[in-house]
């Protein structure tokens, strides 16, 4: 029962923190970008210039079925957790935005200002959505499908190079070249803004932890995160004690999943996370690869 209980609770969450996300990327979509020819790269971006070119397709309805086929890759490559997470995402930014187009005033003011606020709205949105294990689909799941191919390249400069290529054909759909460079500042802004959010602005982390289900622990890092560990000899200042450390190195996105996996095991454990500017090695970025 308190298991189920606490899985209902962190879904409850993760609901929420996805659904503020979906609310801000979708406020950022028809507020923004889609008034003023913006094509904001991803999925989106593309269902904003077919929205633009026949003006009777919704941008919303039209994401959703683009990203049909993806989502069975998905599903195949991330697993049912993610492609659960990321339906919720893609659904509901996909509704949202339908919905503020109707309802919502449009801005139409400054470029600059449409490109710095439009961007660092979808920054938080895409954000608070990937940092729950889920996206809004699109290049959005692209990116985490090269994520697992190049784990050390953060995923937002992932979806700035995704993005490129959308952003690339707008130049003809507008057919004029101030709305793919203005889109090239609305991404650079929303990428910043969705490593801020992600990653805190770090590029790696390091664990350590101390807990009496050292073992098992162990054996669910190396399994389930497929991340080493160093098992370090260490001794209690106050209980002289002797146990073993659990040192490990985990990716940004990893964290949250640790962190639950370490208490969800042990709610005593002592659980330490430091900030690593650089992480090299087996599983990470080569140093050959690095200079």
């Amino acid at each position: 029962m308190g298991t189920k209980r606490e899985t209902l609770r962190l879904w409850a969450g993760d609901l929420l923190v996805i659904t503020l996300g979906s609310i801000a990327y979708a406020l950022s979509v028809s507020v923004f970008s889609a008034p003023n020819d913006i094509a904001p790269g991803g999925f989106t971006g593309i269902a904003t210039m077919i929205h633009y070119a026949w003006n009777r397709f919704p941008i919303g309805v039209t994401t959703l079925v683009l990203n049909v086929p993806l989502l069975f890759v998905a599903r195949v490559r991330l697993g049912r957790e993610f492609l659960a997470r990321t339906l919720l995402g893609l659904v509901i930014s996909s509704v949202l935005t339908d919905v503020f187009i109707l309802f919502m005033p449009a801005f139409h003011g400054e470029k600059m200002l449409t490109c710095f606020f439009g961007g660092a709205l979808a920054g938080l949105g895409l954000g608070l959505i990937l940092s729950r294990g889920g996206t809004t689909g699109g290049t959005d799941t692209l990116a985490r499908l090269l994520e697992r191919r190049w784990p050390h390249i953060p995923i937002g400069q992932l979806l700035l190079i995704v993005d490129g290529c959308v952003v690339a054909v707008s130049a003809l759909v507008y057919r004029q070249l101030e709305s793919p460079l203005y889109a090239i500042v609305f991404i650079v802004v929303s990428t910043m803004v969705t490593d801020r959010v992600v990653y805190g602005g770090r590029r790696g982390k390091m664990a350590m932890i101390l807990t009496k289900e050292q073992p098992a622990l162990t054996q669910r890092i190396m399994n389930e995160l497929d991340r080493g560990v160093t098992l370090l000899d260490s001794t209690g200042g106050y209980t002289g004690d002797a146990q073993k450390m659990i040192l490990c190195a985990v990716s940004r996105e990893e964290v949250v999943r640790l962190k639950r996996m370490t208490f969800e095991m042990d709610p005593g454990a002592f659980f330490m996370m430091l900030s690593s500017d650089e992480v090299l090695g087996d599983g990470w970025l080569p140093p050959e690869k690095n200079t």
